[in-house]
């Protein structure tokens, strides 16, 4: 009986051993883990994934440029993928990414929506994410990396009250339906004007060029006395501008980004004014961020890219 008893006791101070040098091993792995991550951001040998919402608009092309010059000076890989503003398209892109086993993700979601699934998958995996632009409406984020649009859409708001006054028949062209910039300078819009103008419509065409134009088009028809257009990026802007133009109607016509072919038309007389950000800028504060990041600094969760509304 003694002899099983202190057979019991060396067994049972041999497993407490065994298992106390198990824990010390892993901790000592997820150690030295969390060391070589911050020594290959000091190393350079890191790989970020971007994941842009369409490279068709000069806007996300800016942003990629941005993205490009940091990366390259930092001698940092990147992956860069172009979501053709197809949420499906960018969901699948993120999971590929995420299966290549980047260290960090930077995306400028087409859906603010849409993307959260992709975020928090990222989540899992503990890959961190910055968003640029638009942001996810949920999953958690390293830093949101934008312009403040809610001030920008009231920039523009007033610009147009300045412009026309009060009462007068404005319409509004929305950006991609559940996008976060769609939803926030819509916002700031209404704040500036609410119950100062006649607004007569408020019709999306999708951040897209052509659909501005032939929106603009339709409801030109419909309310031919409209004085002011806010368009909630340059692009469908450019397109209401050929439609307002084309009519020969004299209308005021505000943009959001100020990209380089709205700021010519703004000197031009093609638009009145455009709220202009600074993509490149953005791009290259994502980079920075993410670097910062991966080095083990701490990082601010949202980092405010400036705003300058440019008339003639």
């Amino acid at each position: 009986m003694k002899k099983l008893r202190r057979l019991l006791s060396v067994m049972l101070v041999a497993l407490f051993v065994i298992t106390g040098c198990s824990i010390e091993g892993q901790n000592k792995d997820a150690d030295k883990k969390e060391v070589s991550q911050e020594e290959k951001a000091k190393d350079g040998d890191i790989k970020i994934g971007v994941s842009l919402s369409t490279l068709n608009n000069p806007f996300f092309v800016s942003i990629r440029e941005g993205v490009e010059e940091v990366a390259q000076n930092e001698n940092v890989e990147t992956v860069i993928t172009d979501a053709q503003n197809d949420s499906s398209t960018q969901n699948n892109q993120v999971e590929d990414l995420i299966t290549q086993g980047v260290d960090l993700i930077v995306i400028n979601p087409v859906d603010s929506t849409a993307i959260s699934t992709s975020v928090q998958k990222a989540n899992e995996a503990n890959i961190p994410v910055i968003c640029v632009d638009r942001k996810s409406d949920e999953g958690e984020l390293v830093s949101f990396i934008a312009s403040n649009n809610v001030e920008g859409g009231k920039l523009a708001g007033e610009y147009i009250l300045e412009k026309v006054g009060e009462n007068a028949e404005v319409i509004q062209l929305e950006g991609i339906p559940g996008a976060s910039s769609t939803r926030e300078r819509g916002e700031g819009f209404t704040e500036a004007t609410d119950g100062k103008i006649n607004l007569l419509a408020s019709q999306t065409a999708n951040f897209d060029r052509a659909e501005g134009m032939t929106v603009m088009e339709n409801l030109l028809q419909a309310h031919p006395d409209v004085k002011a257009v806010f368009c909630q990026n340059d692009e469908m802007a450019l397109g209401a501008s050929e439609a307002v133009k084309a009519s020969g109607k004299d209308v005021t016509i505000v943009g959001f980004d100020g990209n380089d072919d709205a700021i010519k038309a703004v000197e031009e007389g093609m638009l009145s004014a455009t709220v202009a950000q600074k993509p490149q800028e953005m791009g290259k504060l994502a980079i920075e961020t993410a670097l910062k990041y991966l080095k083990g600094e701490q990082v601010e969760e949202q980092v405010d890219s400036p705003l300058e509304l440019i008339k003639k």
